[in-house]
């Protein structure tokens, strides 16, 4: 007695999946939009589903065959039909090998192609999101969008597709050949049917159920070590933790994912080996019904043997299709999540027109201009989607204005200096030069242009700055040089490193240039990573530099190293700069004190001593050296 195989394309895919997306209501369109990214590939399509029908087809096929040598073969002593119907049977086996591997040839072409094309979209409109985007999204929750979510899009158009047609063709192909040799055996068959479907869709919800929670829990772990694994964090455990109580806490959240597996593995089991013998229950009833009709003369033997071939093709196709709702929705649910993403408009949007910063910069110098400028950090509604954050965390919604009718000029190849207390809007005034955000009211204008107006790419280029922390990217000093100019070489990175004062330690470093800076430049001293941020910005050569208390966290001797790299860096171009060491106050041509999103005072470091206004407080409570 044969026992019923199950395909792996009826197989329990449907029965990991979340069953609560058959109540969700797809946004409108989104069917429409799916189609639209499939219209590339409607070629390599259409010939997948023919292939996907031929290859039913001829499993349909192979039964009636197994009839045919039987009955007018070996009953009847046909050498010759039991020869060619055995040959026929291999052929079959050949066509459907070969329909096979073409079959999942165009899947994968398909499917790695809407992949690349899916990443790509996502990847090039969030890399166009405002840095308020950033500031609130999980990063998880991003490259989960562009991993998973991605990969369950695109099973629309190859397992799934694949799944709903072959399985819909083989069911059909199937009853017809059945109903055509006993429409008795085959209701039979039918009535037998939910003794398959019933339990699997019992076991298909706890499948579905212990998924979801090794799922959370794999992911609690995961955040574990990305947490403690990082260069940051492992210098946290260093100091406060302690390695028993870290390994002691892993090994309880690793012992929560083996105990889930065992379960998960046990469900699995129970669920292959309760259809296994279901189905040779199954086997048995026909063959016993089919006996007696044979004995009768009312069927062949022949008959009875293909019915038994063709319940391993009804069952499973039958039971996978239960759940075809759940399977299809998973895709489309995983592609209306990707489009959220695409949907969502960046908040700082190039211009229709843009205009060439870099060329008005050139002819009318890079001056820099507030005028008026107001400014209120956006919601979570206006830059993020819901399901990007942290869920249940509050919204942290501003509930006013940061600046209020900020005014002062920056003149070409000067340097202003911000001061003010913390929370006053220094570095909201920065990122506002620098286009990360755009103002809700006023203007921000480098060189008569309104950063508006302007190209992003233009002003990328007319614009450098060097904050407090210097990231680096996990990769050579060359390449986290290049990335400033991707077509400098050797001699323009040595240029900028000697300018940048250095030049001296990476010649001493034994790999030089090539030398990995490890994650976010942790294998190099604060100053060090300053200095290399400012070989970066020299490198990229830009009109206008903004400083962002860039020696604020340096010890004296790293100072003045990071200072004299600063005073090239400097030379000649328009600086805004965040002070914060009285040297850089001193230096300035003129001062910007703010208050609490205002500019309250604007002078020379001597005129605003003189005045004895909050600047001079601050010089005294700050900058004064201490006895």
């Amino acid at each position: 007695m044969s026992v019923p195989h199950f395909s792996p394309r009826g197989g329990m895919s449907s029965f990991r999946q979340d069953a609560g997306v058959r109540s969700h209501r797809l946004a409108p369109g989104t069917l429409r939009r799916v189609v639209a990214f499939a219209r590339p590939y409607r070629g390599e399509l259409a010939v997948f589903l023919v292939l996907i029908a031929l290859d039913a087809a001829a499993g349909a096929a192979t039964p009636l065959l197994f009839r045919r040598l039987i009955d007018d073969g070996i009953v009847a002593g046909r050498t010759d039909v039991v020869i060619g119907s055995s040959a026929v049977v291999a052929g079959l086996a050949l066509v459907t090998a070969a329909l096979g591997v073409v079959t999942r040839w165009i899947s994968a072409r398909v499917g790695e192609g809407l992949i690349l094309d899916l990443r790509s979209a996502v990847f090039d409109h969030v890399q166009r999101m405002p840095l308020a985007f950033f500031a609130r999204a999980r990063t998880g929750a991003l490259v989960q969008r562009l991993n998973g979510d991605v990969l369950g899009a695109q099973q629309a158009f190859t397992s799934t597709l694949q799944n709903v047609v072959s399985n819909s063709l083989t069911v059909v192909f199937v009853l017809a050949a059945m109903l055509s040799m006993s429409w008795q055996l085959t209701l039979v068959s039918l009535v037998l049917l939910p003794v398959f479907v019933l339990p699997a869709r019992w076991f298909g919800r706890r499948i579905a159920a212990i998924t979801r929670e090794s799922y959370d829990l794999n992911a609690e772990a995961a955040q574990t070590m990305n947490e403690r694994f990082n260069v940051a964090g492992a210098h946290l455990v260093k100091i406060f933790g302690d390695p028993g109580r870290e390994s002691a806490a892993y090994a309880a959240q690793a012992r929560r994912v083996r105990d889930i597996g065992v379960r998960q593995a046990l469900y699995s089991t129970y669920f292959r080996v309760g259809l296994t013998t279901v189905a040779s229950i199954a086997i048995a009833v026909i063959y016993g019904l089919g006996g007696v009709l044979a004995i009768r003369g009312e069927l062949t033997v022949g008959v009875v043997v293909a019915l038994t071939a063709y319940l391993s093709r009804l069952y499973g196709p039958l039971t996978a299709m239960s759940n075809v709702q759940v399977d299809v929705m998973t895709a489309l649910v995983s592609f209306e999540r990707v489009l959220e993403v695409l949907d969502l408009e960046p908040s700082v949007a190039e211009s229709p027109a843009p205009q060439d910063l870099r060329a008005a910069v050139t002819v009318r110098g890079a001056s820099v201009e507030l005028d008026q400028v107001r400014f209120r950090y956006p919601g979570a509604a206006e830059v993020s989607l819901a399901s990007l954050e942290a869920v249940g965390a509050p919204t942290g919604d501003p509930v006013g204005d940061t600046l209020h009718g900020v005014t002062f000029t920056v003149p070409a190849g000067a340097m202003v200096a911000l001061v003010g207390p913390s929370g006053a809007g220094k570095t909201t005034v920065t990122q506002l030069v620098t286009r990360m955000y755009d103002p809700t009211g006023g203007t921000v204008r480098i060189g008569g242009v309104d950063l508006r107006a302007a190209s992003h790419a233009s002003v990328r280029a007319t614009l450098g700055v060097v904050s407090q922390e210097a990231h680096m990217f996990h990769d050579t000093i060359a390449a986290n040089l290049r990335y400033a100019r991707p077509d400098a070489d050797d001699a323009a990175l040595e240029r900028a490193l000697r300018q940048a004062h250095v030049w001296d330690l990476v010649r001493s470093l034994p790999d030089g240039l090539d030398t990995v800076v490890g994650d976010r430049g942790y294998r190099l001293s604060g100053g060090e990573r300053q200095r290399l941020a400012i070989a970066r910005l020299l490198l990229k050569a830009p009109d206008v530099v903004i400083l962002d208390e860039a020696t604020a966290h340096l010890d004296s001797e790293s100072e003045v190293a990071v200072q004299a790299a600063l005073a090239e860096a400097l030379r000649g171009r328009t600086s805004l700069v965040i002070a914060h060491r009285l040297s850089t106050v001193r230096d300035a041509d003129a001062i910007v004190v703010l208050d609490a999103g205002r500019v309250v005072e604007h002078g020379t470091h001597a005129e605003l001593l003189a005045v004895g206004g909050l600047y001079a407080e601050l010089y005294r409570t700050q900058f004064a050296p201490t006895a």
